[in-house]
């Protein structure tokens, strides 16, 4: 399998941020890690090992950078107004630097796909900019940030809030016929550590209704954890959908 460690200088973030290359044609997945996770996460957990025929195949292409969660979503104690800043700065990094990079090297659209955490920024990147993306597909998230800032708000914050801002979404909006070329997979189990995130997407699959947006929102069995054992499950399962094989 092709593997390829780069380190790409943000200017953004303002820092270097390290990027994982998995694979040498196909699909391009822009993979976030799990919360305060680094671009080896996918690799470290088994995620690579357990897509390899995918991989080694030329059907996907697999991209992971670094995150800066611990700057951002996790630091509770820290200034709200810093962290919601510094989210907006890594959104920037993604969609100003990280993709137009990762099309110089895999011409295609990109997937956002992502576990926990990575869900989050997952599906934020896809809802905010869906012209840049083929699809997403978001696993056991938690798309609602009060979870975070426990209620706090700015107008920073709010374009990082998909529970904020998709419901303020104008029905005649542009975004909404993308995102309804596009493929929207997002799913949640119903087992351990999935409370949360249960509630998360049942609120958004509300407002997809409700806006006629075609999202597939997914609930798995009172036995799908939060846990890499079932992301592997649902990485399977899904990818035919996406890569058009079902």
């Amino acid at each position: 399998m092709n593997r390829e460690q780069i380190t790409y200088y943000s200017h953004a973030l303002e820092k270097d941020i390290n990027i994982l290359i998995h694979g040498h044609a196909g699909l391009p997945l822009l993979m976030f890690p799990t919360q305060d996770s680094m671009c080896d996460n996918y690799e470290g957990f088994g995620m690579v090992r357990e897509l390899s025929d995918y991989i080694e195949g030329g059907r996907i292409q697999l991209f992971t950078p670094d995150t800066v969660d611990k700057e951002s979503w996790s630091d509770t104690d820290g200034d709200k107004g810093y962290r919601a800043w510094r989210q907006e700065q890594y959104f920037h990094f993604i969609t100003d630097e990280m993709v137009p990079w990762m099309r110089s090297i895999n011409p295609a659209a990109p997937v956002t796909s992502g576990c926990s955490m990575g869900a989050n920024h997952a599906l934020l990147c896809f809802l905010r900019r869906p012209d840049l993306f083929y699809g997403t597909i978001a696993l056991s998230g938690v798309y609602n940030t009060d979870y975070f800032f426990g209620g706090w708000m700015n107008g920073t914050l709010y374009e990082n809030s998909p529970e904020r801002f998709l419901p303020n979404l104008p029905t005649d909006h542009p975004y909404i016929q993308l995102y309804n070329e596009r493929k929207i997979i997002i799913c949640v189990g119903q087992g351990a550590w999935e409370d949360e995130g249960i509630r998360s997407l049942r609120w958004l699959d509300q407002v997809f209704h409700e806006k006629g947006i075609h999202a597939w929102c997914d609930f798995w069995g009172y036995d799908v954890n939060h846990d890499w054992p079932w992301w592997f499950k649902q990485m399977r399962y899904f990818l035919p959908f996406m890569l058009g094989d079902r």
